[in-house]
């Protein structure tokens, strides 16, 4: 699966994208017809504690999933953009099968 990461108004650290390759390339054990990821990294200036935000968008064949989770470090948003994902795939499957 093809992960796209791409950070805006900073510049991401390199244990950070492996953190996120490694995070967002499970997804694709859930569902088989995952076709690759779009990862945007965001601060926000208006939050003090809470103000790094993970949008993902997950393309999978006639539709794309997307996530987007606001947490005080890029690890947990990335963590909990992945679970919510996760769910949606998991979701999709059942409804695709005709569970």
């Amino acid at each position: 699966m093809k992960v796209n990461i791409s950070s805006l108004h900073f510049k991401s650290d390199v244990k950070l994208e492996e953190f996120i390759q490694d995070k967002t390339s499970k997804l694709s054990t859930h569902y088989e017809g995952v076709l690759g990821c779009d990862v945007t990294l965001r601060l926000d200036p208006a939050q003090n504690n809470e103000n790094k935000i993970v949008e993902m968008k997950v393309m999978i064949p006639g539709n794309d999933l997307f996530s987007k989770k606001q947490a005080r470090t890029f690890e947990e948003a990335t963590d909990n953009a992945v679970d919510a994902l996760r769910r949606q795939l998991q979701r999709h499957k059942a409804k695709v099968r005709g569970v």
